[in-house]
Order: C-alpha cells, then structure tokens, then sequence
C-alpha cells in the first residue's frame, strides 16, 4: 500500500490572544474598526519588502496575512517595496519577490509601489518639518550621535547643532540634496526629546547622504529617506488603513505616530504581531546573504534554504506553507514553530495532489532466474491508489530490476518483512519473489540477488492464499531511467542554529549532511515528467524534478519525507505539561 502521512495533526487556533474561533486579534481589531465606520468600513493593507534579497518563511506569514485579511474584508492590499538603501538593493530582487508572492496567490492588480515613487513628496514633507522647528541638520558622526542617545538609564545629549535655525537647516538640507556633501558628512534629524523613555524618539535621523545610483531613479538623488520616516509616509499616501509590523516595530509606532501627526497627515493604525520563527532554521536577511556569499550553500534558491524560490524548487506547494502559516497562527508573543509542523503539512498538500510512480534511490540489482531472459511484460499501475481521476500509466517489467539496497537484509531483525535469504516478498503491483543466493564483492557488499519468482502471482495476487507480508518497489533494469537524486535534510544540526559555541558563530552549526547525492533509477514515466512538477516515489518520500535534469540525466530534490513526525511533537508536548 502507498504510504502517506497519516497521523492526524493536533488543532492549532489561529487565534493571538482569544479574539474568537478562527478569529486572531489582528481580525477582531478590523472587525472592530468596521463596526464603529473608523476607515469608513475600508480595509486596505500593504506587504512592503525591501528588494535587498529574498523573500523567506517569514514573509510568508506577512503575505499571507496582509493579503489574506484584504480579501476576507473585501478590501485591498497593495505590493509596495521599500526601496530607500540603493547600495544593497537590485532589480533581480525585485523580480524576485513579484514571483514569490504571486506564487503565494497575492493579487496586487495594479497596485504595484515604490517608495521611491514618493521621493519628492518625501523631501518636501522633510522641508515642512524644518519649517515647523521639528527637524534639523546635524554635523555629528554617527559615531558622535550614537554616544549623544544615551542609555536605557541616562538621558541623551543635544547636538551641539540641534538649535541652528530654520533657514540655516533649509539651506542645509537642500545643499544636501545638490551633492555638495560627501557621505556621512551630514544628517537630517527629527527634534524630538533626548531624554524621552523610548530611546526611537531621541531625535532619530530622518535622511542621510548616499552618493549611490538608485535602481529606479538613477543619480536623481544623493540623499536617501530612512526607514521609519519612508515607511508611515507611504501607508498615509496610499490611504493605508491597517499597517500590520512584526512585533521588532512595536517600539518605532510611537516615531510612526509622530511624523503623521506632525505634519497634520491621514494616519493609519499600526499593529505588531509575532514574527515566525523556526527550528533548525534562520530567517535573518543577514544570515541568509553570508551563508550565499560563503558558499555554503549554491546559491538564494538552494532547496535547503528557507527562501520561497529555495522551497518551491524544493516541490514544496503553495497551499503548504499557507496552511503552515495558518496553523502557526497570528500572536502577540514571539515562539518557535518545530520544523515537523512545516513538514506535516508538506506532506498533507502533496498526499493531495503528488501521483505516485516508483524510483530506487540506493539500487542494488535483482535477477529473477526462473525468468525468461527475452521476455519483457507490461503492468498497468495507478497513479494514485486512493484517487481513480489520477489515471494510470503502464510499467515493463523483465528479468533484471533495481530494488532498493534497504529493502534486503542478510540477517533481519525480528519484524523485518522485507527481502531476506530465503523470503518471499511482493514485487509491488507485479509478482512474489523468493531470494535464493546473494552475490557480494571483494569487500563483502551485496551486489546482486539471484531470485525466483511464482508465476500464478501476477499481478500481486496469491491463488492459494498464503500470506506474504512484505511489499516492495523496484524499477525495471531494462527500462529504468538512471537518475541523480538529492537526498536534502535540515540545513543546520541543532533546533537553534543562533545558539553557537563560544567564540563561534551559526556557521558552526551547520550541518554537514544537509544534501547526499545519490545514483538512483527511475520509471520511464518518471524520468518524462516536467521539471518543477513533484510526485511520490512510492514507499520512499516526495521528490521534486530539478531544472539542472538532461535528456539522460534527471534530477529530482527530495521535498520531504513520507514518515510522519507529529507523533513525536505531540508526545513532547505533553511531557512537557503544554
């Protein structure tokens, strides 16, 4: 029988914070806003990446989230990039995210952003706020303006430039613009409070000078809008409603009130929820980047790699990581999602909709002696046992196969009904087989296996009715297709790859048999199949076509694994008192 996952997943509750069945707090906040007419009952949020790398599992949950709540409201999400570092930003990365989060089902229609879309309204709402006393040009070193915030516990200090006047900081200001100060000469800060409690509000830097060529804009600009001062903007330009952040945002909404505030704006609302966390895995853009640039992996779409393009090479289906990003919920508290969760539902999605065929991944070779040497006959095979509507396809069958290397064992363990010297076991979908000797090398490793096989069983059937255990795949030696298979596993050892040793780094902590390579066989129905498409190799796991196969040469990325480990989760969990 085809394996699939069968253990039942325990429900998670979509919920953060007890809002209501299938209700997160996020939702019950828009409910509530639509319910007292506070954006007229609109509902309009934005993804907003920075094209400076790809996208992960944590902007899955973002995707999902922010283009997910627009369509449950009726409402509408726009595609946004937060284009403002031209020094680590490209167009490969643009193009990048477009794919991935079309690939997740986002619809932006015709609501694709820039904030460099916004760059001289950016510069104009900058000169109001010095017309207005509240920003100023500093002459201080980033060094000297990190000294000049202060602590937790100790006040910051003003600039000693922080009371030039209003016609000094525009002149200023708009020099900076005409170039004629070299990077980190001068800054544009907000004047706020050196000694406010939330150190975001001690008069934070609001532009820089970049001499950089923008992506889009060329050399049009030299100075550059930061972050938190691009960001409130733009939601208030595009009549944003709900600006949902990761909850590393939560200390800057105060910033984001103030500049709208200030500058007597339309101010959306902005909310922070948990951002996603995984074991035996990184989500830090950083980290991400050194383990490309290192050459630890091959490259953003290595299917090791927690990026969207590296998982959907990996064959892992769309509908998977949103049911993940579901079951993971959104919360008001940071935690860590087991990795099996991931896996689980990889495996429910491709139990779905992955045809099965056969492919031996360790081969080692069978001859059935009783066998006709010039005889080839032909199986017809479901492609999916449990789903008629998948068809079938038809397998040769001859003399010589290819069974997998675990599929035999000189001294079997107790319970083991697989081949063995002596045993009979079933041929999937084909005939029963006895081994009778077993060939070896010079150092003692199986080569081959000198069988018979029962003709009245056919098909897999036993007219006499004896019972054989054991049932096996295998891949015509006539007919099968040689094949390169990539066995992946975790990309790092530990649950928690940051966790390094002392003096290390999460480099040490990777692991050093994420990927074998193995020379494997396929079907002829395997090896036809279109790269990107994944399928079940019956009895092994699910495998994904990789674009690197050749006419002669496919190769197929194992996706996941067919065995099942929420068992062991749930077990855990319960030891623990969860």
């Amino acid at each position: 029988m085809s394996q699939t996952a069968t253990d039942d997943a325990p429900s998670i509750p979509s919920s953060g914070d007890g809002a209501g069945p299938g209700t997160d707090f996020i939702r019950a906040i828009i409910i509530a806003d639509n319910a007292t007419n506070k954006y007229g009952g609109r509902v309009h949020t934005r993804f907003p990446p920075e094209p400076n790398g790809y996208l992960h599992l944590g902007h899955a949950k973002s995707i999902c989230l922010n283009f997910g709540v627009a369509t449950e409201f009726h409402g509408k999400c726009n595609l946004r990039f937060d284009d403002t570092n031209p020094t680590k930003e490209e167009v490969e990365y643009v193009d990048s995210i477009r794919e991935d989060v079309r690939w997740l089902g986002g619809d932006w229609e015709d609501r694709e952003f820039y904030a460099s879309d916004y760059f001289e309204r950016l510069y104009e709402f900058a000169e109001r706020l010095i017309v207005l006393g509240k920003a100023y040009v500093d002459d201080l070193t980033a060094d000297q303006i990190r000294e000049h915030r202060g602590t937790l516990t100790e006040p910051g200090r003003e600039s000693p430039y922080r009371e030039r006047g209003v016609e000094e900081n525009l002149d200023l200001f708009r020099r900076m613009r005409a170039g004629e100060f070299p990077d980190g000469a001068r800054v544009l800060r907000a004047k706020i409070d050196m000694a406010a409690p939330n150190l975001v509000m001690r008069d934070p830097t609001l532009y820089r000078i970049r001499h950089a060529s923008h992506h889009r804009t060329g050399d049009a600009w030299c100075i550059y809008p930061m972050y938190d001062y691009t960001h409130c903007l733009s939601d208030s330009i595009e009549g944003i409603t709900h600006s949902l952040c990761t909850l590393e945002f939560a200390n800057n909404r105060e910033l984001y009130d103030w500049v709208l505030e200030t500058l007597g704006v339309y101010r959306p609302e902005q909310t922070e929820f948990a951002r996603l966390n995984v074991t035996y895995t990184v989500l830090s853009k950083r980290k991400l980047i050194q383990l490309v640039d290192g050459g630890h992996v091959s490259g953003w779409d290595d299917p090791r790699m927690p990026t969207l393009c590296g998982l959907r090479r990996r064959g892992v289906p769309p509908q998977a990581l949103k049911e993940f990003c579901s079951r993971v919920g959104i919360a008001k508290v940071n935690s860590t999602v087991e990795y099996a969760m991931l896996e689980f539902c990889i495996r429910e999605a491709l139990n779905e909709t992955a045809p099965r065929l056969m492919g031996v991944v360790d081969p080692v070779k069978v001859v059935i002696e009783n066998y006709p040497e010039d005889r080839t006959e032909t199986f017809d095979m479901p492609l999916h046992p449990e789903d008629p509507a998948f068809g079938s396809r038809k397998v040769s069958f001859s003399r010589e196969l290819y069974i997998e290397r675990e599929d035999f064992s000189l001294a079997p363990p107790p319970k083991y009904h697989r081949l063995a010297p002596g045993r009979e076991v079933r041929l999937r979908y084909a005939y029963m087989i006895t081994c009778r000797d077993v060939v070896k090398d010079a150092q003692g490793q199986v080569t081959e296996l000198r069988c018979t096989y029962d003709p009245a069983t056919r098909g897999g059937r036993t007219p006499d009715g004896r019972k054989v255990k054991g049932t096996i795949h295998w891949v015509d030696a006539r007919s099968g297709v040689p094949a390169t298979i990539r066995l992946y596993g975790q990309l790092f050892a530990v649950p928690d790859p940051e966790n390094a040793p002392e003096g290390e780094t999460f480099l040490a902590n990777l692991n050093p048999d994420s990927l074998t390579v193995r020379k494997g066989f396929v079907e002829p129905a395997l090896a036809a199949v279109g790269c990107g498409k994944t399928v079940q190799f019956e009895r092994v796991g699910y495998f994904c076509k990789d674009r690197d196969s050749t006419e002669d040469n496919p190769v197929f990325n194992r996706t996941v694994t067919l065995r099942d480990t929420w068992a062991r989760i749930v077990r855990n969990a319960e030891g623990q008192g969860a």
